[in-house]
């Protein structure tokens, strides 16, 4: 079964629109592991205009499924991760002030850096991924650098399934099939929804792990944080 992990940044996101701790971050985390949840992803950005390095912190006490932080590998992100140690480091290429994530990284021009900074995690005993397009010579350029996964960048499926044309799974059924190859764990994430999930997980050949916050957290105002967990889970299966 491909593992569910549920992005809390919307969260943080509606606590700093009123200021306080309503709604409690924390225990959303520990109320989505206790619906079935089987990760908890965060992706700070440098502003904290949602999560807040802080959080990162108190995160580490209460999750106790897979933790993921994601995000771009500056100075400070790298020392908060190296401190908190999660079970996953999602390596992604934001622009500062970028409103959510926009492309994979050219694990070509970067090998250099993103092999010292895996090197670094990976001592530190973190799991790392990176976050790739679907484009053959990326992942071929993220097996270079020692990841031991890769993620996905899956807007363009999830546009191209909504516009009825099923077709836009085959890139990334061509890199994971060459990702499997590599031994290359694969993640996925951006866009996906409960409306696309069950095909994208169908067509792709040992996907491991899921991330999906902004459709999950959206569909819950309707539908209830429990119920849609556990929806996801379903079609995960």
């Amino acid at each position: 079964m491909t593992k569910l992990s549920v992005n809390i940044n919307k969260i943080a996101t509606l606590r700093n629109a009123r200021g306080g701790n309503t709604p409690n971050l924390v225990q959303v985390a520990k109320d989505i592991q206790q619906f079935g949840g089987q990760g908890i992803t965060i992706h700070p950005r440098p502003d904290e205009r949602h999560i807040r390095y802080q959080d990162a912190r108190d995160l580490k006490a209460v999750v106790y499924t897979e933790y993921n932080i994601e995000g771009n590998p500056q100075h400070n992100f790298i020392d908060l991760v190296l401190e908190c140690k999660p079970t996953q480091v999602t390596l992604v290429p934001d622009a500062i002030g970028a409103i959510t994530s926009s492309a994979g990284w050219d694990t070509v021009a970067n090998k250099s850096y993103l092999t010292e900074v895996i090197t670094e995690f990976k001592r530190n005993g973190i799991r790392t991924s990176i976050f790739v397009d679907p484009i053959l010579e990326m992942v071929e350029g993220a097996k270079a650098t020692g990841t031991d996964r890769i993620e996905l960048y899956t807007e363009e499926f999830a546009h191209q399934y909504g516009l009825g044309n099923k077709k836009g799974i085959d890139p990334y059924i061509k890199v994971s099939q060459l990702a499997n190859s590599l031994n290359l764990g694969i993640n996925a994430g951006h866009d996906l929804s409960l409306d696309n999930i069950k095909f994208f997980k169908d067509n792709i050949p040992e996907l491991l792990e899921v991330s999906i916050g902004h459709a999950l957290i959206s569909e819950a105002l309707y539908l209830g944080l429990d119920n849609v967990v556990n929806m996801y889970l379903q079609k995960l299966k």
